[in-house]
C-alpha cells in the first residue's frame, strides 16, 4: 500500500488513515487504490470487525489531487481506482465509521454518505465543489442528498458548491456528533470499539437491511456519474476551472455555452 494511505489493525478493527500532510491528504490514484485494498482486506478477514477512516487533527482530505486527475481515469469508471473504492465502499457488509476534522472536499464529504456513523471536529468543514470544477457530482450524491435532504437543498450543496460546517452537517443529518477536533478520533474509535464488542452477524445483518433496498441503485447511479464525471474532465470548462486553481483565481466562464 502507498505511504500516503495508512492502515493499521487495532484489536478487531480496522484503522484506515490519510496520510498525506503536505498536500492536505489529497488523493491520488495509487492512494484509492490503497483505499479499496483495505476495504477488501476488511472484507476478508473474519477478525476484523469495524473500519475507521480518519485524517489529522487539521485535515480529512481535500479531495482528489487535481494534478492527478488532470491525466483523466485510466479506463472504465467501475474500473478505475475510485470507482472499485466508492463501490466497494457502498457495498460494504462491516461498519464503516469516520472521524473528520479540517476539511473534507468533493469526495471527502461524498464517501461519508456511506459511512455508517460520522464524527467531526467542530474545525471540519464540508465541500463538494465540482459544478465549480465544471464536473458533475460522484458517490451517488445525486441520488443521496436530494433523497435525505430535499431537493432544494441538495441543489444548494451541489450546484453552488460552498463549504458548510459540522453544525451545518449535524443540522442536516450527515454525521453524528461534533466534538473538539483533539477528541474526534477518540470518539470516533470507541464507537467502533462498541460496534465489535456485538454480535458480528447480527451488526451485518442489520447494516444489510439499511442498505438493501438502495444498494443498486446507488450502484447504477455511480457508474452514470462517474461516466458523465470522466467525460468532463476532458471538457474546456474544466480546463479553465483547474487552470484557475492552479493560477489561484476565479474562473471564467463567460465565454461557454
Amino acid at each position: 500500500m502507498t505511504n500516503h494511505i495508512h492502515v493499521e489493525r487495532q484489536d478487531r478493527i480496522l484503522r484506515v488513515r490519510f496520510n498525506r500532510p503536505d498536500r492536505k491528504n489529497a488523493l491520488t490514484h495509487a492512494m484509492y487504490t490503497a483505499l479499496g485494498d483495505a476495504l477488501e482486506l476488511a472484507s476478508h478477514d473474519d477478525d476484523i470487525r469495524c473500519v475507521l477512516f480518519t485524517g489529522d487533527r487539521d485535515c480529512f482530505t481535500a479531495g482528489n489531487d487535481l494534478a492527478d486527475f488532470l491525466k483523466g481515469l485510466p479506463g472504465d469508471f467501475a474500473d478505475t481506482p475510485v470507482g472499485r473504492f466508492l463501490v466497494l465502499l457502498a457495498t460494504a457488509t462491516k461498519p464503516v465509521v469516520a472521524a473528520v476534522n479540517g476539511p473534507a472536499v468533493g469526495i471527502g464529504t461524498t464517501m461519508l454518505l456511506h459511512c455508517d456513523m460520522v464524527y467531526a471536529g467542530d474545525n471540519a468543514r464540508f465541500q463538494m465543489p465540482f459544478a465549480s470544477l465544471g464536473l458533475c457530482p460522484e458517490g451517488a450524491s445525486s441520488l443521496l442528498l436530494p433523497s435525505w435532504l430535499g431537493r432544494a437543498r441538495a441543489s444548494e450543496l451541489l450546484m453552488l458548491g460552498e463549504a458548510f460546517s459540522a453544525d451545518d452537517a449535524l443540522r442536516l443529518g450527515l454525521i453524528n456528533r461534533t466534538c473538539s477536533p483533539d477528541e474526534t478520533e477518540q470518539l470516533a474509535l470507541e464507537t467502533c470499539q462498541k460496534l465489535a464488542e456485538k454480535a458480528p452477524s447480527a451488526i451485518r445483518a442489520t447494516k444489510a437491511l439499511l442498505t438493501e433496498p438502495t444498494q443498486e441503485q446507488i450502484k447504477r447511479t455511480m457508474m452514470t456519474e462517474g461516466a458523465l464525471f470522466s467525460e468532463r474532465l476532458k471538457t474546456p470548462e474544466a480546463a479553465e476551472a483547474f487552470r484557475a486553481f492552479m493560477e489561484k483565481r476565479k474562473p471564467d466562464f463567460s465565454s461557454f455555452r
